[in-house]
């Protein structure tokens, strides 16, 4: 017998053991920093076997069947799965669909050139080809190097969509991805589809020529939208933005309900962890901390939250949850997650201090909230373990379990619901062909919000969803109360069930003559 090696019964069984990997294989899992922040692992949110082809899309010479090679993703042969994945999100987004078939015939965006930098998932595939079916030219990249669905990409740029994108791009990959979209030649955007603000600042870093023929910007973060307030309050915002993100149909159903949902389902494909009897700490009571901490208390984890603002602390201790500074309780925690839209909330002091085995993660846009660099350093091991989940590694040999190197942990390492993203798609469709259709003046060099007919509509798109029956006001009733019986039924300062945030210039006046919002 030869011990050295392992004995086959047959061929076939041979080859069947082939499939699985070696202990070397195994060991090449473990990665070093720099290759672990840039290689591509494929995850749950994607079907895709990134492994198979490790060569960067940039070295790639690909054409669709149209004979256009104007994008780049990682296998345009995947274009075919791509587009059952669109299939399937559009099943559940109805309302999106809905507005298509309103609009597609009087074509509102007619002679509009779309570039956008946002997710590239099959949710975001329908808002994109909603967006060509009203008449508009995009070009696409990512906001997230985790988030992209490759065959999502494959499928939009079989269709003809320019898009620039892939899972487990590099920092340099990033920026490569959102300059092949804004520097082309023969095409110039007019208007500007963010989410984060990277494509912004990118262009008026590199093309601020550009902005003499953009009409408006559309944001749909946090993070975005604070930028785009910095610029408008140094007096650099040269364009109208509309703040999606504050708008009321975003902070609920987007920040609040979606992240109630995903928060648990990214855990879990992740870790595998049993939330009951944990201790957990939320950095941020905002609408994405209120998702989180709801579905987490709802699981049994013993939950406590760490905010700077006295009302959303008041809130989270009316919710019942425990108000502290994450230096007073991080040696207790087992689960660290930050949602605040800040930078460094959770520093390296903190990760030292963390128990073996603490989960960190981060459910905010920006990569920003764990000091993540702070732990790029020669005492520290990193270890790949699975996809999206690295080890860090004490020199006393404890452990810190990282998800997603620290970016948006929903749309890295799970997904999120296609019904909730129609809600967003929605508001940022009608977003793009008000700013758009909009006569010159109505809109100075400044960020709105979303007027409350317009969130109104969004919201009775989706009510049929669930079969729900709208009571009309009576001719007295309305008189009695002051209101258009189509609305809007609320003034701008009303802040629903747990106070979505009023703006400046969030105005009564705008007239809005389209049918798409005139609400029955």
């Amino acid at each position: 017998v030869n011990h050295g090696q392992i004995q086959f019964a047959n061929q076939e069984e041979k080859q069947e053991f082939s499939k699985f990997p070696t202990k070397t294989g195994r060991r090449s899992l473990s990665r070093s920093i720099s290759q672990s922040s840039t290689d591509s692992y494929s995850s749950a949110a994607s079907y895709t076997d990134s492994s198979d082809d490790e060569t960067s899309p940039r070295e790639k010479t690909q054409v669709n069947s149209k004979g256009s090679s104007d994008f780049c993703v990682k296998n345009i042969k995947q274009a075919e799965f791509g587009r059952r994945e669109i299939e399937i999100a559009e099943q559940d987004m109805s309302a999106l669909i809905s507005l298509r078939k309103r609009a597609q015939g009087e074509k509102p965006l007619a002679g509009s050139k779309v570039v956008g930098c946002t997710h590239i998932t099959a949710q975001t595939a329908v808002l994109i080809e909603t967006l060509v079916a009203l008449g508009a030219q995009c070009r696409w990249t990512a906001c997230n190097i985790y988030s992209t669905q490759n065959e999502v990409a494959a499928a939009l740029a079989e269709s003809g969509v320019s898009v620039f994108a892939w899972k487990g791009e590099s920092e340099d990959d990033f920026w490569w991805c959102i300059d092949r979209c804004v520097n082309v030649e023969g095409w110039q955007a007019n208007m500007i589809l963010d989410d984060g603000g990277d494509l912004t600042h990118w262009v008026y870093k590199k093309y601020p020529s550009v902005f003499k023929k953009v009409r408006g910007i559309v944001e749909e973060s946090v993070t975005g939208v604070h930028r785009l307030y910095q610029l408008s309050k140094a007096g650099k915002l040269c364009v109208p933005a509309m703040n999606v993100n504050d708008s009321v149909t975003k902070q609920k159903f987007d920040n609040l309900y979606c992240c109630r949902e995903s928060i648990l389902d990214g855990l879990k494909r992740t870790t595998d962890v049993m939330f009951g009897g944990k201790q957990v700490v939320v950095c941020g009571y905002g609408e994405v901390g209120k998702g989180c901490c709801s579905a987490l208390k709802a699981l049994g984890a013993i939950v406590c939250v760490t905010e700077i603002d006295p009302i959303c602390a008041l809130q989270a201790c009316m919710d019942g949850f425990r108000v502290v500074k994450l230096n007073e309780v991080v040696r207790q925690m087992d689960m660290v997650i930050t949602c605040t839209g800040n930078k460094n909330v959770v520093t390296r002091e903190h990760l030292d201090r963390m128990k073996n085995g603490c989960i960190v993660c981060n459910m905010g846009h920006s990569n920003t909230e764990i000091d993540v660099a702070s732990l790029r350093t020669p005492e520290l091991t990193w270890e790949r373990v699975r996809s999206q989940v690295d080890h860090v590694i004490w020199p006393d040999g404890k452990r810190v379990i990282l998800l997603a190197e620290g970016r948006l942990l929903n749309l890295s390492c799970s997904t999120v619901p296609s019904f909730v993203l129609s809600i967003t798609a929605t508001t940022q469709a009608l977003a793009l062909i008000e700013l758009y259709n909009a006569p010159e003046g109505r809109y100075k060099q400044d960020v709105y919000l979303l007027p409350k007919k317009m969130d109104e509509y969004v919201a009775s798109l989706h009510l049929p969803n669930f079969d729900a029956h709208l009571t009309e006001l009576s001719d007295e009733q309305a008189k009695y109360m002051g209101l258009n019986k189509n609305g809007p039924f609320k003034p701008n300062y009303y802040r629903y069930d747990r106070g979505s945030k009023t703006t400046q210039n969030d105005f009564d006046y705008v007239q809005y003559t389209h049918f798409y919002c005139n609400v029955v």
